[in-house]
């Protein structure tokens, strides 16, 4: 039988400025100030309860909650000292439980600094995700269905993971590589990927390549799954093959925002963003339509939905059955893939059909060859 919720159940999740650009979206009178002055001036401001989630629900019960702000950039997540970002989000997650939050979820490098999140739950009285689980899910998902629309097959496409070490990376790596027969895992750090290719290659007989060098391997690959933690974009728009769909799921993003103005022929789209059930109100401007949010933020309220209050989705490695849960999990509760997304806009069939007919100019043009699918006569 399932648990049904008698009553609402309430989440917090984390959120903070990618950019100085949204903190200045924020304080407009900090616009004219140098960028150092204004980084030192926010992150002595305390964490604030931005905005108020209501209207989610499913047949099993109803839900609020709430955003909770960092005011750090992920630029400053970076380069402050780890145990520095982490008392900030600490008491991020302090915050949201004394708002009745029993569950909190954290976005963006909020999940990255330190342990992935097991400092902060151990600090904290109560539950606490990096909501990657999801993440992955619909990352995975939205690839497929991205390459399919392509006309790529993925049995015989180059496929690239970037930020392989991750731990989206790595699960996305683990999972694909039974699917996929060319796999080249992308990172900074060559001894953890050799690892990780020899642990596929013990678990699927896949023998993937390695390699630091991002544009190399992005320039060879028809499929990208992006999850680096990068402060800057590491895919340009001469890196990126004609035709090639690229799953950007890093916040902020691996691919920078020049593809979307110079390639017309790729198809760049953002990995995890769900359509949330119920006549939702975030009360928050995140650049999506109505009723869309982050995948992470998603398993954050299909937790709370299910009554999981408990830790999940923590650390630097993430299991195959963990993501099989919370993608049955998110089912029942009536959460699903919103469609393609490309730089913070919807796109519809005759976008995609446009992106396709361009790719297949530009291959010709450059001689090319088409995917293999698209010699399948079917």
């Amino acid at each position: 039988m399932p648990t049904i919720s008698m009553g609402t159940a309430k989440f917090a999740f984390i959120l903070h400025p990618l950019t100085i650009d949204d903190v200045f979206r924020k304080y407009r009178f900090m616009k004219k100030w140098p960028v150092r002055l204004v980084e030192s001036v926010v992150r002595k401001l305390p964490p604030l309860v931005t905005s108020r989630i209501s209207g989610i629900s499913s047949p099993y019960g109803s839900l609020e909650g709430m955003f909770v702000g960092v005011a750090l950039t992920s630029r400053q997540m970076l380069e402050l000292p780890p145990e520095v970002t982490l008392q900030k989000i600490i008491a991020a997650g302090r915050k949201a439980a004394r708002e009745g939050a029993k569950i909190v979820g954290l976005g963006a490098m909020t999940a990255v600094v330190g342990d992935a999140g097991i400092t902060v739950a151990r600090n904290l009285d109560i539950a606490v995700t990096t909501g990657n689980s999801y993440t992955v899910a619909t990352a995975l998902e939205g690839t497929r269905k991205a390459a399919e629309v392509m006309g790529i097959d993925l049995e015989k496409a180059e496929v690239a993971i970037l930020g392989a070490t991750g731990s989206i990376g790595s699960v996305c790596a683990r999972i694909l590589a039974r699917k996929v027969n060319y796999m080249t895992l992308i990172a900074r750090n060559i001894p953890r990927m050799e690892r990780l290719a020899e642990s596929i290659f013990q678990d699927t007989g896949l023998a993937v390549k390695v390699t630091s060098n991002v544009n190399e391997a992005v320039r060879k690959a028809d499929v990208i799954i992006a999850v680096s933690s990068a402060a800057d974009s590491l895919i340009r728009p001469e890196d990126l093959k004609p035709g090639a769909v690229v799953c950007d799921v890093a916040r902020p993003r691996d691919v920078s925002a020049q593809v979307a103005q110079t390639r017309d022929d790729v198809l760049v789209i953002e990995g995890g963003i769900v359509e949330v059930p119920g006549d939702v109100e975030f009360n928050f401007n995140f650049g999506f339509p109505p009723k869309t949010a982050y995948a992470c933020m998603a398993e954050t309220m299909i937790l709370a939905l299910e009554n999981r209050f408990e830790n999940y989705s923590l650390g630097r490695e993430m299991t195959v059955r963990q993501i099989d849960e919370i993608s049955a999990l998110a089912a029942k509760h009536g959460f699903k893939l919103a469609g393609f997304r490309s730089f913070e806009r919807a796109l519809d069939n005759e976008a995609i059909e446009r992106i396709k007919e361009k790719a297949r100019l530009r291959r010709l043009e450059l001689g090319i060859p088409m995917p293999a699918s698209a010699y399948d006569p079917k």
